[in-house]
């Protein structure tokens, strides 16, 4: 019980810690780190979590490890507090390259260190001694003499944990080569070897399509969990499938689906390829899982299978790919002019399982993050006639080393063209599976950063949707609205939305600034659905709850969803309140079945207690670190039970006092309602009354009637009092004139006719007779237009 000795602090430890916010640790002021020079090209993250409870930050200037502990309060989520007596940990050997990453396996029980010029892991666990107050590790070197020769210039690209394995580490190297060690059975040599070659000699004009630059594990989705996805660096991407760590356990639910889905779909299809294609597949999958193939053991106590090793021998692992664009017009250059829509060159990758989908994210050193879909289900495919070379010993596989080419481009030619939900017709056929665009997102870094800083990946550990990219300038966060084959819609030509961009940490402010001051990031999740970041830079820590950002979360409602009023209780679920870990039990341990070689051994001999020590090992990882963690969960249930009750107690008081002021204020709003209604009655009434009034129905007045109108009125207050007046004045002077006439008339009779005078009356009164005519004509006319505004003033009175 040497292991949980370290595990559980002591009862003097435990009675002297004291709790205090994560981001007020003096460990992050103390342990500053220096940024690495640009030009390195493997991510940068000095901070790791196990999953569980424990943060290990690595200082550069000490070369040690510091582990912190923590814990999630129930009562105040949006904080995480951390012990103030924290563990140093040191290697047993020294280290003499600069580590530039860290990560922890699934269990939390190794440490990988890596750099650009060494690999190593630490046995967190495998104390040797203690020495000033810090804990020697066991640590060990892996693939020195394959990578860190000083004969050769080879460089890794990247190294990650297998998800599937405690042991297993996936390398990807600048000689085209991605290896897989087992650090249980041999450091320096690889367990799987795998020569990358993916385009064809004559049709590789770019000598910069053919380096590989990241790689990523398969999540939980048939063949994907298989699956290794590399991309190169002009963002093209392939697949291995399948690969399988030697000793690597996998449930058995997963391992039937796929058996019955190459049943279904492989075996049953009129074309022979198919056929033949799953007839491998069914086939590996007997030998890799031979547990499998007793059907006695179906439907028994066993749950998980242990893959044996197992290669054919007259077949190896085809690269599929380049996975291309779902398109009408395919061809080989179309995947050149896909990814020309991002600039640079391809600098990291991730492969995201969310629900049905598969998601692949390319980001480009130009800023870009490029978002694909797997359209299509994986499937593995062979070069037959290509054999691998094995490595053996005693007659069991130790080794396997392999050349992988790309397939053979087989594109579907338009009058071919299937839907992609028709895939009985287009599986089992060895095309690689096309993608689905889903966006191209532009963080819109500076200049500086965007050309010299990689942009590093993660996957929200609680929210899948959620993605966040880490760069120089900050952390950007990426939301996933739309996936499709998890959202499904109800049949109707709804919107795609476009995924969301939010900036939730900023650390460079201009363009001047530094490239590189984020050190560290992590993203922790606890049992009761809280979610933070956590991220480290070169003098603090800064936390951030991402209980605000779930707003940003796209909600699918059933339009055809029965009213929750008529729903019967039973069928509402409960909370998740139990991590889902806990519920599905401890890890099932394999032991083989009792045989007469285990009969004979003594309990006192060497072999005996090899034997039964490795196996009080595998029932304390497995069992006793299971029920740890129970109790642990179990310890904080009930103050998260409390919590909840609080707060369904606090919304029945609210909604029981808003009930009582509806039931107060009732009356009042009886005799609003009350009399609204009677003041709707009368309103309806003089609306009746205004519509027997003459003239309502008429239609309203045309532009030119408006003008016509405006006219009149101008007609009415100048013009026509005018006329008036005119015909006033001329009426007095014909008058005037009429009467000096008569009396010069007079007065000429009495004198003695001549002929002069007589011409000059005739002229003056022929004058005087055109002069009448004329005004007569005035005055009719003015007459005639006083009638027409007299008549058209009384019916625009009328119809006003």
């Amino acid at each position: 019980m040497e292991r949980e000795k370290h595990i559980s602090p002591s009862k003097e430890e435990a009675a002297a810690a004291e709790w205090l916010p994560l981001q007020q640790h003096p460990i992050f002021s103390s342990c500053s780190s220096s940024t690495p020079s640009s030009d390195c090209r493997l991510p940068f993250n000095l901070l790791a979590w196990d999953g569980a409870s424990r943060l290990y930050l690595w200082d550069p200037n000490t070369r040690r490890l510091h582990r912190l502990s923590l814990r999630f309060p129930d009562l105040d989520p949006a904080s995480i507090e951390a012990s103030s007596v924290s563990k140093m940990l040191c290697p047993d050997i020294q280290i003499h390259f600069t580590i530039y990453n860290i990560s922890v396996n699934r269990t939390g029980s190794s440490l990988l260190l890596s750099g650009p010029d060494g690999l190593c892991v630490m046995y967190l666990y495998g104390q040797t001694s203690i020495k000033d107050n810090a804990i020697i590790c066991r640590t060990i070197s892996v693939g020195s003499q394959v990578y860190f020769d000083s004969s050769n210039s080879m460089r890794t690209l990247q190294a990650s944990w297998h998800p599937y394995s405690d042991t297993h580490l996936g390398i990807l190297s600048s000689d085209s080569v991605f290896r897989l060690f087992d650090l249980s059975t041999d450091l320096e040599r690889p367990e799987q070897e795998y020569y990358l070659q993916p385009v064809e000699p004559v049709r590789c004009c770019n000598a910069v399509s053919v380096c590989p630059v990241a790689f990523s594990f398969g999540g939980e989705h048939l063949w994907d969990r298989f699956s290794v996805f590399v991309v190169f660096s002009d963002g093209s991407i392939y697949v291995l499938c399948p690969i399988v760590p030697f000793g690597s356990f996998y449930s058995w639910t997963s391992i039937e689906e796929i058996y019955k889905d190459a049943h279904t779909f492989g075996q049953k299809s009129s074309n022979l390829q198919a056929v033949t294609s799953s007839s491998f597949a069914i086939a590996w999958l007997e030998a890799t899982f031979p547990d499998f193939g007793n059907h006695e053991m179906e439907g028994g106590n066993l749950l998980a299978l242990k893959a044996r090793p197992y290669v054919p021998f007259d077949a190896s692992l085809a690269l599929q790919g380049p996975l291309r664009k779902v398109c009408r017009h395919e061809n080989i250059e179309d995947s050149e002019v896909w990814n020309a829509e991002c600039e640079g060159r391809a600098v990291s990758f991730l492969y995201n399982s969310i629900s049905q989908d598969s998601v692949l994210l390319t980001a480009w050193s130009s800023g870009q993050l490029r978002i694909d879909a797997l359209a299509d289900e994986l499937q593995p495919v062979w070069n037959v006639g290509s054999s691998p070379r094995l490595r053996v010993d005693s007659g069991h596989i130790v080794g396997v080393a392999m050349i992988c080419e790309s397939i053979t481009q087989e594109f579907v030619k338009p009058d071919q063209e299937m839907h992609i939900s028709n895939m009985v017709d287009t599986m089992w056929l060895g095309h690689p599976p096309p993608l689905l665009r889903l966006a191209v997102v532009d963080l819109a870094l500076p200049a500086n950063a965007a050309n010299g800083t990689l942009i590093s990946i993660f996957a929200d550990p609680l929210v899948p949707e959620r993605i966040y990219c880490l760069h120089g300038s900050g952390i950007d966060l990426i939301v996933l609205h739309f996936l499709p084959f998890s959202n499904q819609t109800t049949g109707k030509d709804e919107p795609v939305k476009a995924p969301s961009v939010y900036p939730i940490l900023t650390t460079c402010h201009s363009d001047m600034c530094s490239p590189s001051s984020l050190n560290g990031f992590v993203a922790l999740a606890d049992s009761f659905g809280h979610s933070w970041i956590v991220g480290v830079t070169s003098q603090e820590c800064i936390v951030m709850d991402m209980k605000d950002w779930n707003m940003t979360l796209p909600l699918h409602v059933d339009g055809d969803m029965k009213s929750m009023d008529y729903t019967d209780p039973s069928e509402i679920g409960t909370p998740d309140i139990i991590s889902k870990e806990l519920l599905i039990g401890p890890k099932v341990v394999l032991t083989p079945q009792a045989s007469s070689a285990l009969r004979s051994l003594a309990a006192d001999s060497i072999e005996g207690r090899s034997t039964l020590h490795h196996y009080f090992k595998l029932f304390h990882e497995n069992y006793v670190e299971y029920g740890h963690k129970v109790y642990i969960e179990l310890k904080h249930h009930g103050a998260y039970l409390k919590r909840i009750l609080t707060n369904q107690h606090e919304r029945l008081r609210e909604a029981n006092q808003k009930l009582l002021n509806v039931e107060e204020k009732q009356r009042s709003l009886d005799d609003r309602i009350h009399h609204a209604v009677q003041m709707y009655g009368f309103l309806e009434e003089r609306l009746q009354r205004f519509r027997s009034l003459p003239g309502a129905n008429q239609k309203p007045l045309s532009r030119a009637e408006r003008e016509f109108k405006s006219q009149l009125d101008r007609f009415t207050g100048v013009d026509l009092d005018a006329l008036h007046s005119s015909i006033e004045a001329l009426n007095a002077r014909l008058g005037r004139y009429v009467q000096s006439s008569q009396g010069n008339a007079m007065n000429s009779a009495r004198q003695m006719p001549g002929r002069r005078n007589n011409h000059v009356q005739d002229v003056q009164i022929s004058q005087l007779k055109s002069a009448i005519s004329k005004l007569s004509l005035v005055n009719s006319e003015n007459s005639k237009k006083v009638n027409l505004v007299e008549s058209t003033l009384r019916r625009q009175e009328v119809n006003d």
